[in-house]
């Protein structure tokens, strides 16, 4: 099974703040993806999203760069495959997106992706759970 993971999931394996409904979430989603078979999709803007919340997260002192590193350690033991098509979706079908569902282009190119490869999406971000059940892309069931 192959499904569209958000940063915002991602992160709640790193990050203690989240609401305990969505940790348990977040923990299924991780379990589902060391089963065998079972693969996220992620655009392109993935990697940048969650580097960018380690750096900040360190420079908070949120985490340690041995946390950071044990997390991206982790992250490169489940298979979380980059989508090659998200830079030529950029300016057309994710923009097109973002317009319409007023979300950032960043946050509409996990719409775009779950779209176009006809695949669930795994977000806990409201604005782009909305727009994907308008859009009729269903919620990843990590169960």
């Amino acid at each position: 099974m192959t499904f569209v993971l958000d940063a915002s999931v991602t992160l709640t394996w790193l990050l203690a703040d989240a609401k305990e409904a969505n940790r348990k979430y977040a923990g299924a989603v991780l379990d589902a993806l060391k089963r065998p078979g079972t693969v996220a999709a992620v655009p392109v803007t993935w990697a940048l999203e969650v580097g960018n919340v380690l750096a900040r997260g360190e420079a908070k002192a949120v985490v340690t760069a041995a946390q950071s590193e044990a997390f991206l350690e982790m992250l490169g033991a489940v298979p979380i495959h980059a989508d090659d098509a998200t830079f030529a979706q950029a300016l057309n079908n994710t923009l097109h997106l973002a317009r319409r569902y007023r979300l950032s282009t960043y946050d509409a190119s996990y719409l775009e992706l779950a779209l176009r490869a006809g695949l669930p999406l795994a977000t806990f971000d409201e604005d782009l759970a909305k727009a994907a059940h308008k859009a009729g892309v269903k919620r990843f069931a990590a169960s």
